[in-house]
């Protein structure tokens, strides 16, 4: 496989991640934003961020992990953690290159 790329344009890349946005979209599903918030213990907290039990008590105790704790059980919502793991993603190759495309464009503007 060739993965040599040479003189991709704007509009290349923007069709390139277009399609890419569509090909996910038309794999994925996505609950309804009006379904009630899950609220679970430390199993919900483990099964959406895949970390271990040590780690997930260790971010709760520096307050870096979305929880809530009324008595002596840790609570997690299903949606702050989603937002919170959603919050920490990082950009892709692909869209680093549009950004930097995009500012290209703009510094020719000026």
């Amino acid at each position: 496989m060739d993965l040599t790329v040479t003189n991709l344009t704007l509009d290349d890349i923007t069709r390139a991640v277009r399609n890419e946005l569509e090909i996910f979209f038309q794999d994925h599903t996505f609950p309804n934003q009006t379904e009630q918030d899950d609220i679970g213990g430390i199993e919900l907290a483990i099964e959406l961020t895949g970390l271990a039990k040590p780690t997930i008590y260790s971010l709760v105790s520096t307050r870096k992990i979305p929880h809530s704790k009324p008595s002596k059980r840790l609570y997690f919502s299903r949606r702050e953690l989603l937002e919170w793991l959603a919050a920490g993603k990082r950009k892709t190759q692909t869209e680093i290159a549009v950004e930097a495309a995009n500012l290209g464009q703009k510094e020719k503007v000026r």
